[in-house]
């Protein structure tokens, strides 16, 4: 196992894979299907200061190679998932996990990182800065370089733990927003969020999703996540977590020769549960096809 392990801003993982936010629950769900402490870790739903009830159904639209969501970041609030959703998870998962922390105000993000951070469950905060910004004109904090630093820095100075930025893809220069967040001290980098999709009934000619678009995701964005994974990598001096369209041992290989340290696998799980498991077993054999003796040694393969 230890040439599948890696070191995330600090903290060694058994191995790179980790079950994106959104798509693993709170985790005990899976545990009833199996051993999840086999993961290297994993980002639990995305969580906000309050309870939201999210977005108006149908929230999902299936698509070639893919599938649109809209849920709306629905989630008890930080007090609920500290006092009851953390203590089930304790009973089946041994490892440190990731918080995912949604805001819609700077004051937002940093109630529920200031939280969180006192959990000894959690090991990194993986903070999503695709939320629109409610004092801000509703423009995604993730959308500018100044923005995305504004949060990395109002959360940086109320935690300990290792602060990584989740980056949406829908913006013009990804590389400027990842050296912003850097530079404002976030310890480390995940990407790509979902792109902005949309489907249209052609019975009822209205959208499918009750939101109209909605996060596009699944194996047809891989080629793009790669692509900013590579590029964002190659221009920070901080891990950089990928993730997009990842649904097989390969793609991990490939998404870690792009330069990701750890590799985040989301919409698979909604397709197959045990997704994560699979690619886990089966890396060690991919391994061994491409003549790789330790998986550290692929990051930022290419050049």
């Amino acid at each position: 196992m230890g040439k599948m392990s890696v070191d995330l801003c600090g903290i060694t993982l058994d191995n790179p894979i980790i079950p994106a936010s959104g798509t693993f629950g709170y985790g005990y769900e899976f545990a009833e299907l199996y051993d999840i402490n086999m993961l290297g870790t994993f980002s639990f739903k995305g969580t906000t200061k309050d309870a939201r009830f999210g977005n108006p159904t149908p929230r999902i639209a299936e698509c070639s190679s893919g599938m649109i969501n809209s849920v709306g970041l629905q989630n008890p609030g930080v007090e609920k998932v500290i006092g009851e959703e953390l203590p089930k998870l304790a009973k089946c998962f041994s490892k440190k996990v990731m918080a995912n922390v949604s805001g819609f105000s700077i004051d937002d993000y940093v109630y529920t990182c200031e939280k969180l951070d006192k959990c000894d469950q959690v090991g990194w905060i993986e903070v999503n800065v695709s939320c629109p910004n409610v004092h801000g004109g509703g423009m995604s904090f993730g959308t500018t370089p100044e923005a995305s630093a504004q949060v990395t820095r109002a959360v940086k100075s109320v935690t300990t733990k290792p602060i990584i930025i989740k980056l949406s893809p829908n913006v013009t220069d990804i590389v400027s927003i990842a050296r912003a967040c850097e530079e404002a001290g976030a310890d480390g980098i995940s990407l790509i969020n979902t792109l902005l999709g949309m489907r249209i009934d052609l019975r009822t000619r209205r959208p499918v999703v009750a939101n109209k678009m909605g996060g596009f995701s699944g194996s047809a964005i891989f080629p793009v996540a790669v692509r900013m994974v590579y590029q964002v990598s190659h221009a920070v001096n901080i891990p950089v977590v990928g993730m997009g369209g990842v649904s097989s041992a390969e793609d991990v290989v490939e998404m870690m020769l792009a330069g990701a340290t750890a590799v985040e696998v989301g919409a698979a799980n909604l397709i197959d549960p045990f997704a994560c498991k699979t690619i886990i077993e089966q890396l060690p054999t991919v391994m061994e096809k491409y003549k790789i003796d330790s998986l550290k040694e692929i990051i930022k393969g290419v050049r």
